[in-house]
Protein backbone atom coordinates (compact mmCIF):
# COMPACT_ATOMS: atom_id res chain seq x y z
CA UNK A 1 0.00 0.00 0.00
CA UNK A 2 1.24 3.51 -0.77
CA UNK A 3 1.32 6.16 1.93
CA UNK A 4 0.14 9.36 0.31
CA UNK A 5 1.40 12.79 1.22
CA UNK A 6 -1.09 15.56 2.05
CA UNK A 7 -3.22 16.94 -0.80
CA UNK A 8 -1.37 19.17 -3.28
CA UNK A 9 -1.29 22.89 -2.55
CA UNK A 10 -4.32 24.96 -3.51
CA UNK A 11 -4.39 26.57 -6.94
CA UNK A 12 -2.99 29.85 -5.64
CA UNK A 13 0.10 27.99 -4.41
CA UNK A 14 0.74 26.06 -7.60
CA UNK A 15 4.17 27.20 -8.59
CA UNK A 16 6.94 26.46 -11.05
CA UNK A 17 10.15 25.37 -9.38
CA UNK A 18 13.69 25.52 -10.71
CA UNK A 19 15.60 22.63 -9.11
CA UNK A 20 19.13 23.64 -8.20
CA UNK A 21 21.43 20.66 -7.63
CA UNK A 22 24.77 21.74 -6.08
CA UNK A 23 28.11 20.20 -7.00
CA UNK A 24 28.46 17.90 -3.99
CA UNK A 25 24.95 16.55 -4.46
CA UNK A 26 25.50 16.02 -8.17
CA UNK A 27 28.86 14.30 -7.71
CA UNK A 28 28.44 12.36 -4.45
CA UNK A 29 24.78 12.31 -3.37
CA UNK A 30 22.62 12.27 -6.52
CA UNK A 31 20.06 10.24 -4.55
CA UNK A 32 19.33 13.40 -2.54
CA UNK A 33 18.49 15.30 -5.74
CA UNK A 34 16.32 12.44 -7.00
CA UNK A 35 14.48 12.31 -3.67
CA UNK A 36 13.91 16.07 -3.79
CA UNK A 37 12.51 15.89 -7.31
CA UNK A 38 10.20 12.96 -6.56
CA UNK A 39 8.94 14.56 -3.36
CA UNK A 40 8.14 17.93 -4.95
CA UNK A 41 6.41 16.31 -7.92
CA UNK A 42 4.39 14.14 -5.56
CA UNK A 43 3.16 17.29 -3.85
CA UNK A 44 1.85 18.62 -7.13
CA UNK A 45 4.61 21.13 -7.77
CA UNK A 46 5.93 21.63 -11.30
CA UNK A 47 9.68 21.03 -11.21
CA UNK A 48 12.19 21.85 -13.95
CA UNK A 49 15.89 21.03 -13.87
CA UNK A 50 17.87 23.50 -16.01
CA UNK A 51 20.59 21.31 -17.48
CA UNK A 52 22.88 24.28 -18.11
CA UNK A 53 23.36 24.98 -14.40
CA UNK A 54 26.83 24.80 -12.90
CA UNK A 55 28.51 25.61 -9.57
CA UNK A 56 26.95 28.51 -7.67
CA UNK A 57 30.39 30.04 -7.18
CA UNK A 58 30.69 29.56 -3.43
CA UNK A 59 34.23 28.05 -3.56
CA UNK A 60 35.46 31.01 -5.58
CA UNK A 61 33.66 33.47 -3.31
CA UNK A 62 35.13 31.91 -0.17
CA UNK A 63 38.60 31.98 -1.70
CA UNK A 64 38.30 35.72 -2.36
CA UNK A 65 37.95 35.33 -6.14
CA UNK A 66 34.95 37.65 -6.33
CA UNK A 67 35.19 38.37 -10.06
CA UNK A 68 35.10 34.65 -10.86
CA UNK A 69 32.19 34.15 -8.45
CA UNK A 70 30.35 37.08 -10.01
CA UNK A 71 30.42 35.45 -13.45
CA UNK A 72 28.80 32.30 -12.04
CA UNK A 73 26.29 34.30 -10.00
CA UNK A 74 25.11 36.26 -13.04
CA UNK A 75 24.76 33.08 -15.07
CA UNK A 76 22.83 31.41 -12.25
CA UNK A 77 20.38 34.31 -12.03
CA UNK A 78 19.83 34.25 -15.78
CA UNK A 79 19.16 30.49 -15.82
CA UNK A 80 16.67 30.62 -12.96
CA UNK A 81 15.00 33.95 -13.78
CA UNK A 82 11.75 32.43 -15.09
CA UNK A 83 10.89 30.35 -12.01
CA UNK A 84 8.66 31.25 -9.10
CA UNK A 85 11.12 29.64 -6.69
CA UNK A 86 14.54 28.04 -6.78
CA UNK A 87 14.67 24.98 -4.50
CA UNK A 88 17.79 23.07 -3.51
CA UNK A 89 18.67 20.13 -1.22
CA UNK A 90 21.48 22.23 0.27
CA UNK A 91 21.41 24.94 2.90
CA UNK A 92 24.97 25.99 2.13
CA UNK A 93 24.50 26.76 -1.55
CA UNK A 94 21.04 28.22 -0.97
CA UNK A 95 22.56 30.67 1.49
CA UNK A 96 25.21 31.60 -1.07
CA UNK A 97 22.49 32.58 -3.53
CA UNK A 98 20.15 34.31 -1.11
CA UNK A 99 22.60 36.00 1.25
CA UNK A 100 25.80 36.55 -0.73
CA UNK A 101 24.78 36.96 -4.36
CA UNK A 102 23.45 40.50 -3.69
CA UNK A 103 27.02 41.64 -2.94
CA UNK A 104 28.02 40.30 -6.38
CA UNK A 105 25.06 41.03 -8.67
CA UNK A 106 22.95 43.54 -6.77
CA UNK A 107 19.24 43.21 -6.03
CA UNK A 108 18.41 40.41 -8.47
CA UNK A 109 14.95 38.95 -7.67
CA UNK A 110 16.24 35.39 -8.05
CA UNK A 111 18.23 35.78 -4.82
CA UNK A 112 15.15 36.22 -2.65
CA UNK A 113 13.37 33.31 -4.35
CA UNK A 114 16.01 30.71 -3.40
CA UNK A 115 14.97 28.19 -0.73
CA UNK A 116 16.46 25.07 0.82
CA UNK A 117 14.09 22.11 0.53
CA UNK A 118 12.91 21.98 4.16
CA UNK A 119 12.29 25.70 4.48
CA UNK A 120 10.39 25.65 1.19
CA UNK A 121 8.14 22.80 2.33
CA UNK A 122 7.43 24.30 5.75
CA UNK A 123 7.35 27.88 4.46
CA UNK A 124 5.78 28.69 1.06
CA UNK A 125 4.05 25.29 0.79
CA UNK A 126 3.03 25.19 4.46
CA UNK A 127 3.54 21.42 4.76
CA UNK A 128 5.30 19.57 7.57
CA UNK A 129 3.46 16.25 7.73
CA UNK A 130 4.29 14.20 4.65
CA UNK A 131 3.56 10.66 5.75
CA UNK A 132 7.27 9.78 5.92
CA UNK A 133 8.36 6.81 8.03
CA UNK A 134 11.76 5.71 9.32
CA UNK A 135 12.25 3.41 12.30
CA UNK A 136 15.07 4.22 14.69
CA UNK A 137 16.87 6.98 16.55
CA UNK A 138 18.50 9.87 14.75
CA UNK A 139 20.91 12.68 15.50
CA UNK A 140 20.36 15.74 13.33
CA UNK A 141 23.17 17.85 11.92
CA UNK A 142 21.89 21.12 10.48
CA UNK A 143 24.76 22.69 8.57
CA UNK A 144 26.18 26.03 9.66
CA UNK A 145 24.80 28.02 6.72
CA UNK A 146 21.34 26.53 7.14
CA UNK A 147 21.33 27.10 10.88
CA UNK A 148 23.04 30.50 11.12
CA UNK A 149 22.39 32.21 7.79
CA UNK A 150 19.05 30.79 6.64
CA UNK A 151 17.75 30.32 10.22
CA UNK A 152 15.95 27.23 8.93
CA UNK A 153 16.48 24.90 11.88
CA UNK A 154 12.79 25.12 12.96
CA UNK A 155 11.65 24.01 9.50
CA UNK A 156 14.00 21.01 9.46
CA UNK A 157 13.00 19.86 12.92
CA UNK A 158 9.29 20.39 12.28
CA UNK A 159 9.44 18.08 9.27
CA UNK A 160 11.55 15.42 10.99
CA UNK A 161 9.32 15.50 14.08
CA UNK A 162 6.47 14.27 11.89
CA UNK A 163 8.40 11.25 10.54
CA UNK A 164 6.63 8.22 11.94
CA UNK A 165 8.84 5.83 13.91
CA UNK A 166 11.76 8.27 14.13
CA UNK A 167 13.08 9.38 17.52
CA UNK A 168 15.20 12.53 17.39
CA UNK A 169 18.10 12.58 19.82
CA UNK A 170 19.55 15.80 21.18
CA UNK A 171 23.33 15.78 21.70
CA UNK A 172 25.81 18.42 22.93
CA UNK A 173 27.21 18.49 19.37
CA UNK A 174 23.98 19.52 17.66
CA UNK A 175 25.07 23.12 17.01
CA UNK A 176 28.75 22.34 16.36
CA UNK A 177 30.32 22.71 12.94
CA UNK A 178 31.32 19.44 11.26
CA UNK A 179 34.63 20.98 10.20
CA UNK A 180 34.17 20.71 6.45
CA UNK A 181 33.72 24.34 5.46
CA UNK A 182 34.45 23.81 1.78
CA UNK A 183 37.86 25.29 1.02
CA UNK A 184 38.58 25.32 4.78
CA UNK A 185 38.95 21.52 4.77
CA UNK A 186 41.46 21.78 1.93
CA UNK A 187 43.53 24.55 3.47
CA UNK A 188 43.42 23.22 7.03
CA UNK A 189 42.83 19.44 6.83
CA UNK A 190 44.13 18.68 10.31
CA UNK A 191 41.83 21.22 11.97
CA UNK A 192 38.93 20.12 9.78
CA UNK A 193 39.40 16.49 10.76
CA UNK A 194 39.73 17.33 14.45
CA UNK A 195 36.48 19.31 14.33
CA UNK A 196 34.71 16.42 12.63
CA UNK A 197 35.95 13.90 15.16
CA UNK A 198 34.87 16.16 18.03
CA UNK A 199 31.46 16.55 16.41
CA UNK A 200 30.99 12.80 16.07
CA UNK A 201 31.91 11.73 19.60
CA UNK A 202 28.61 12.63 21.33
CA UNK A 203 26.63 11.39 18.34
CA UNK A 204 28.27 7.96 18.34
CA UNK A 205 27.93 7.73 22.11
CA UNK A 206 24.20 8.52 21.85
CA UNK A 207 23.55 5.22 20.07
CA UNK A 208 21.84 6.91 17.14
CA UNK A 209 20.92 4.70 14.19
CA UNK A 210 21.00 7.60 11.73
CA UNK A 211 22.84 10.86 11.25
CA UNK A 212 20.57 13.11 9.22
CA UNK A 213 21.83 16.29 7.58
CA UNK A 214 20.62 18.96 5.18
CA UNK A 215 23.91 19.15 3.27
CA UNK A 216 25.78 16.56 1.23
CA UNK A 217 29.13 18.18 2.02
CA UNK A 218 28.57 17.69 5.76
CA UNK A 219 27.48 14.10 5.15
CA UNK A 220 30.62 13.46 3.13
CA UNK A 221 32.79 14.86 5.94
CA UNK A 222 31.10 12.97 8.76
CA UNK A 223 30.40 9.84 6.73
CA UNK A 224 34.05 9.64 5.74
CA UNK A 225 35.17 9.85 9.36
CA UNK A 226 32.67 7.14 10.35
CA UNK A 227 33.97 4.94 7.54
CA UNK A 228 37.57 5.38 8.71
CA UNK A 229 36.44 4.08 12.10
CA UNK A 230 34.73 1.12 10.41
CA UNK A 231 31.43 2.14 11.99
CA UNK A 232 28.18 1.27 10.26
CA UNK A 233 26.14 3.29 12.78
CA UNK A 234 24.96 5.96 12.70
CA UNK A 235 24.08 5.72 9.02
CA UNK A 236 24.42 9.08 7.22
CA UNK A 237 21.23 10.15 5.41
CA UNK A 238 20.24 13.30 3.61
CA UNK A 239 17.03 14.85 4.91
CA UNK A 240 15.48 14.62 1.42
CA UNK A 241 15.87 10.84 1.47
CA UNK A 242 14.19 10.65 4.88
CA UNK A 243 11.23 12.78 3.80
CA UNK A 244 10.88 10.88 0.51
CA UNK A 245 10.11 7.67 2.42
CA UNK A 246 6.50 8.86 2.16
CA UNK A 247 6.68 7.61 -1.44
CA UNK A 248 7.73 4.07 -0.58
CA UNK A 249 5.31 1.19 -0.85
CA UNK A 250 4.61 -0.58 2.40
Amino acid sequence: MRIDAPPPPSEDLRVRIGLFVPCFVDAFYPQAAIATLRLLEHLGVEVVYPKEQTCCGQPQFNAGLRDDARVLARRFCELFSDFDFVVSPSGSCTSMVRNHYPSLVGDDPVCARAFELCEFLAGPLGITKLGARLEGKAAVHIGCHERRELHAEPAVRALLAEVEGLELIDTPADAWCCGFGGTFSVKFPEISTAMGERKLEPIVESGADYLISTDASCLMQLGGLLSRRNLDRPRPMHVAQVLATCLEER
